[in-house]
């Protein structure tokens, strides 16, 4: 159980596997989850407190106190009200649902029909985002989102770290004459945003292209629905998606630590999509970028 998060009750089975969840850890930051085309996305963040999609509800994913849903396609949230009514069950803090601002009201409606059918409270913030719009979770996060391209609205969302940092024109000053400063009213520090973790959920590569801190954050996570050359990109772009051509046509802009390519199509088993990414893969992104299956 991560720290700081509400505990189960000591009846809870946490060891309930209901879904599979793959798992890396980098530079503190813990990524878990699993996404295939049209079959189920979601992820989680544990030291962050936040989840991305919710096309399935893995048992321990429960605890994550606050989701941002990329689209309303059924892949990426047909378990919102079991999300939310599993934090009921376990006696948790209502959660806190981030998504497109035209999903809001169908997922609404969507929870009003499940606690007809259920007969059981649904308490969930359902919140409409638009892009570009920064979303504070604390004194240290703030998530900004990201207009990317898909079939039906959609966003990104790219985490950053905020610190506080002196300004240039006070660096050769005491600590006396700062601190006489700060209770002078003068504001000494400037605020400076590190890209953390990026998620794009399902989008074209302009949803790559669509913001300049996608590419320096520490972790991205991506979808690369098709790799193989028979898949021509126009008309997967057509509907919204990605190709491994868009993502070696960048390989050199990635600035990434690590770079996460997930949402395979099932029209391939892994060994082939594995090959046809090894095939091509430049020096450049081999051992940052991940295949997740």
């Amino acid at each position: 159980m991560e720290e700081g998060y509400d505990a189960l009750p000591d009846s809870a089975d946490v060891t309930v596997d209901n879904a599979p969840v793959l798992s890396l850890t980098h530079n503190g930051l813990t990524i878990e989850g699993y996404s295939r085309a049209a079959v189920q996305t979601y992820w989680r963040v544990p030291e962050l407190k936040v989840g991305f999609d919710l096309g399935v509800q893995p048992w321990s994913f429960m605890t994550t106190p606050t989701y941002f849903v990329s689209h309303t396609h059924l892949d990426h949230i047909a378990a919102l009200p079991v999300y939310v009514s599993r934090r009921r069950l376990m006696k948790m803090e209502p959660p806190t649902i981030y998504l497109p601002s035209e999903g809001v009201e169908p997922v609404q409606a969507l929870l009003r029909a499940m606690r007809r059918l259920d007969r059981g409270a649904l308490p969930a913030a359902i919140i409409g985002v638009e892009p570009h719009q920064d979303i504070e979770l604390s004194r240290e996060l703030v998530v900004r989102t990201l207009p990317t391209q898909h079939t039906i609205p959609s966003l990104g969302f790219l985490v950053y770290e905020r610190r506080k940092k002196l300004k240039p024109e006070y660096h050769d000053l005491t600590g006396d004459q700062i601190r006489d400063l700060r209770l002078s009213g003068v504001e000494v520090s400037a605020e400076i945003r590190i890209p953390k973790v990026c998620y794009l959920g399902d989008t074209t590569p302009e949803g790559i292209d669509c913001h300049p801190d996608i590419l320096k954050a520490e972790i991205l996570i991506l979808e690369m629905t098709f790799v193989t050359a028979q898949e021509r990109p126009a008309l997967i772009h057509k509907f919204g998606h990605t190709h491994l051509d868009d993502i070696l046509a960048r390989a050199d802009a990635f600035e990434n630590q690590i770079i996460i390519a997930s949402h395979f199509s099932t029209r391939q088993p892994a060994n082939q999509i594995h090959r046809a990414v090894e095939r091509k893969l430049p020096n450049s992104l081999r051992g940052r970028l991940k295949i997740w299956l």
